[in-house]
Formats: structure tokens, sequence, C-alpha cells
């Protein structure tokens, strides 16, 4: 169930210091932002908060979205991956070039979804099913804990076993 939420940097400054403990940042600006903390498995970050005496699970990524815009996020409101890659918390001005992580709706995330060709009908092109983006998502969590932002190891582990054209 996804719940209003709000992340201010004054009040929830420990919770925010606890996020940036888990993000590994790429050195370019068209980089992502990498959650590198607890994965779930549907292959998305999770992060754990307490609002009163309640803790809830968020998505990172929601989280980042909530912050950047220092007001309550709607329930309603998404965070979507213009990235594609699901532990990506870098969220940019709607300006800047690549997006990342923005807002959207439901029917967003759906028109997205037919766009890359998953889900939503016919399958074009095989979608990867909850274990191997979860599998996708690990290697890449541990490439970056192991080595730091290697690009070549990050590339590797976004791929997978894909195979590519060049």
């Amino acid at each position: 169930m996804t719940r209003t939420l709000w992340v201010d940097e004054k009040a929830h400054a420990a919770e925010c210091a606890r996020f940036d403990a888990h993000v590994v940042r790429g050195p370019a600006t068209e980089d992502c932002a990498i959650w590198v903390g607890a994965i779930g498995g549907d292959g998305y970050g999770r992060f754990y908060v307490y609002r009163g005496d309640v803790g809830i699970c968020v998505r990172p990524n929601r989280y980042a979205l909530a912050r950047s815009t220092g007001v309550p996020l709607a329930s309603t409101v998404l965070a979507l991956h213009q990235c594609d890659t699901p532990l990506c918390v870098k969220v940019c001005p709607p300006s800047a070039w690549p997006q990342h992580v923005v807002a959207g709706t439901q029917r967003d995330n759906m028109r997205r979804m037919a766009q890359m060709r998953r889900g939503g009908g016919r399958r074009v092109v095989p979608a990867f099913g909850l274990a191997q983006r979860r599998a996708k998502s690990l290697a890449l969590r541990d490439a970056l804990l192991t080595h730091g932002w290697d690009r070549q190891a990050v590339e590797a582990a976004r791929l997978g076993d894909e195979l590519t054209l060049w």
C-alpha cells in the first residue's frame, strides 16, 4: 500500500543521513545514484522509516522523490524510473537530461511499460521475471560495494546475461 510520504531535511535529518549512507553516486552527471541497501524480492530497494510510532517500508526511489520536493508526496504519485534502473534514486530537475527518477501516475507507468515492451499485451521482447530483476539488482549492488563506481563492473552488472549488438 502506497501512503502519503513527507521527508523534510531538518525534521528527518538522521533518517536522511542513514539514507545517504546507502547510496553510491556515479561520477558523471548522467550517471545514476544507486541504492545499495536492502533489496526486496522484486529487485527494487527497501528503506524503513518511522512516522510517529509506526514503521513503514518505502521504496528508496519514492523516498528520494519525496525528499526532493520538500512537501508531502501524495499516495497517487509514483516515483518512476526513466533510466530503467530499479535501484536508481537520482532525482533531477525536469530540464535535466537524462532523467532518472520522476513523478508520475500509474497510467504513466503503464504507458512507459508498453513503450519499453514490458507487459501489457503481446510480448515482442521477453520480459524479465522478478527473480531475474532481483538477481541483476543484487549483482549491481554487489559490484558497487566491491569496486565502488567502476564503470565496467556497473555496466556488466546492469547487462547481466543480455545480448548486445556491440
